[in-house]
């Protein structure tokens, strides 16, 4: 591991993650932003845009909320040949046998259970937590306090919003929001927007 880690986004996120990589013991870290107004974000500098990324040397981590775009400069740094890494909260509990793709995120007091599969890119926040043996495809996200049981598949980009539920032994289709307090009991087979309890696709 790198002794500076150079993030992508200096919003809240970023400022998180910033923290996530204070507690794991990176002594310089550096932020890249295109918004110029932004100079500091958790006492760290941010020392240039976005698209300098590939002019600096050090571990890399993607802090930005959209998915797509999260896709789009993680790709783009693993192309370049950037060590991309995960981070960990100390107080997250992580369960055996689980695999963590690069440029993930679990944020404090997530929870993620034996035999569970996060891919590239993912973010599990705060107090979030996924069950054994489940599979999380790259870039989604787990909002905060959302709850996934076990043996569900989530299909990639796809957003689950704070405070949500999904039932065990169903699939969720990619490219989805699940909207905040939903409760999805049944399978989505196709991208969309879903809220209410049980889950419907709204326009």
């Amino acid at each position: 591991m790198s002794r500076r880690l150079i993030i992508l986004g200096a919003s809240g996120h970023g400022k998180v993650a910033a923290d996530i990589a204070m507690q794991r013991g990176y002594e310089e870290i550096l932020f890249l932003d295109d918004n110029p107004d932004i100079q500091m974000c958790l006492g760290c500098p941010v020392v240039g845009r976005i698209t300098d990324a590939e002019t600096f040397a050090g571990d890399f981590f993607v802090a930005i909320g959209n998915a797509a775009l999260r896709e789009s400069f993680q790709n783009r740094l693993e192309r370049a040949g950037k060590p991309v890494v995960s981070l960990i909260h100390p107080s997250a509990v992580i369960g055996r046998e689980t695999v963590i793709g690069s440029g993930t995120v679990i944020m404090a007091g997530a929870v993620v259970n034996p035999g569970a599969v996060l891919g590239r890119g993912c973010i599990v926040n705060t107090c979030a937590s996924v069950d054994h043996d489940c599979r999380i495809d790259d870039f989604v996200h787990v909002s905060v306090g959302a709850r996934v049981a076990g043996t569900v598949m989530v299909g990639a980009r796809t957003w689950i919003g704070v405070g949500a539920v999904v039932k065990n032994n169903i699939e969720i289709a990619a490219d989805c929001m699940i909207g905040a307090g939903t409760t999805v009991v049944r399978p989505i087979t196709e991208a969309g927007t879903y809220v209410g309890t049980p889950a419907r696709k709204i326009k």
